[in-house]
């Protein structure tokens, strides 16, 4: 018998189907909302960590082997950026027609970038500090681009700070994680970043900020990102014996203009299992960075010790117990209580 010769149902058969392809389809739809209210529900993971950065690229030099630890081991990784990165500079040949003094395009394809490295990662929660291109990359410092009203450096701070405290008080996280107040290495982005997430984390428990921003939530801990002197010299060591002299121009860490003493450190993560997906993501960034250069070329030979491990000082909160300068913390959350 063909498809064509089949009976008509009955009335009563085609009431019976029309019910139960309606259920079907509400059930469906159920589903999809359960699945979608999931993956919006950051509360549905017991240990959030919420990092802040000034451009794409950033997240993954400094905490990239980070995020992809934490996010391996199903913690609610949130990148919030603060600007499209707009005033880099672009390494691609036959690409720098994208840079700010050309088409000044930049900023969108460096969001394609930041979301390459995203997934290299594994972190699925991203966001830019306002929205994307709220405020535009600031450029390095006593540049002219530090004076365009529309620059992250010219934000007005308040506004800044809420939207920022918006986010922590939706995602909650108990770990927070930005520059220290030199931005690293005195970029006004950087600075500006520090700034807004050191406000952020003291106004966002506080229930009298805002309210209208959401539930007060404060985060227990916040740390600033760090590179010891004795890693950098380490890898200007390495670079000098294989008698290469491009790190810089420098043969001391004291003379690089970043890095800090190795006994303000207190905390340091070991994430070189995933040097891999570091590696990744930052080739998802190559108008910015030239992972086959020299100083990465020696990957064979550092990369497991100077790329796959991180630091980090502890700016506000509480170490872990027994924890400091002689024996750094080895977790993000140490001494956070799951909630």
């Amino acid at each position: 018998m063909t498809d064509a010769t089949l009976p008509s149902p009955e009335p009563g058969e085609r009431l019976e189907q029309d019910v139960e392809a309606a259920v079907l389809a509400e059930a469906a739809t159920a589903v999809d909302e359960a699945a979608l209210t999931v993956d919006m529900a950051p509360l549905d993971s017991p240990r959030r960590l919420l990092l802040v950065h000034a451009h794409p690229d950033d997240e993954t030099i400094s905490t990239g082997a980070t995020m992809a630890k934490y996010a391996a081991q199903n913690v609610l990784v949130t990148l919030v950026t603060c600007t499209l990165g707009e005033e880099g500079e672009v390494l691609v040949p036959g690409l720098e027609h994208l840079a700010a003094d050309s088409d000044d395009a930049l900023g969108a394809h460096r969001q394609e970038e930041l979301a390459a490295a995203m997934e290299a990662l594994r972190v699925t929660d991203h966001r830019f500090l306002g929205g994307p291109g709220r405020w535009r990359d600031s450029g390095m410092i006593g540049t002219p681009s530090n004076d365009r009203p529309d620059c992250f450096w010219q934000a007005e701070i308040e506004e800044a700070v809420g939207e920022l405290v918006s986010i922590l008080r939706e995602v909650r996280p108990q770990v927070v994680v930005t520059y220290d107040d030199n931005g690293g290495y005195g970029h006004p982005d950087h600075i500006q970043a520090h700034r807004v997430t050191v406000a952020a984390f003291e106004a966002s428990g506080n229930p009298a900020y805002h309210p209208e921003l959401g539930e007060a939530w404060a985060p227990s801990k916040l740390y600033w990102t760090a590179i010891p002197k004795s890693v950098l010299q380490a890898g200007i060591d390495l670079l000098r014996d294989s008698g290469s002299t491009d790190f810089f121009g420098v043969e001391s860490a004291d003379d690089l203009p970043f890095g800090v003493t190795d006994e303000v450190v207190t905390t340091e993560i070991d994430a070189r299992d995933h040097l891999d997906a570091k590696v990744a993501a930052m080739r998802a960034h190559r108008t910015q960075i030239e992972v086959d250069g020299p100083f990465f070329a020696l990957s064979d030979h550092v990369g497991q010790r100077a790329f796959g491990m991180e630091y980090y000082i502890l700016g506000r909160g509480e170490l872990a117990a027994g924890a400091g300068s002689a024996d750094r913390e080895q977790d993000l959350f140490a001494g956070v209580g799951e909630a």
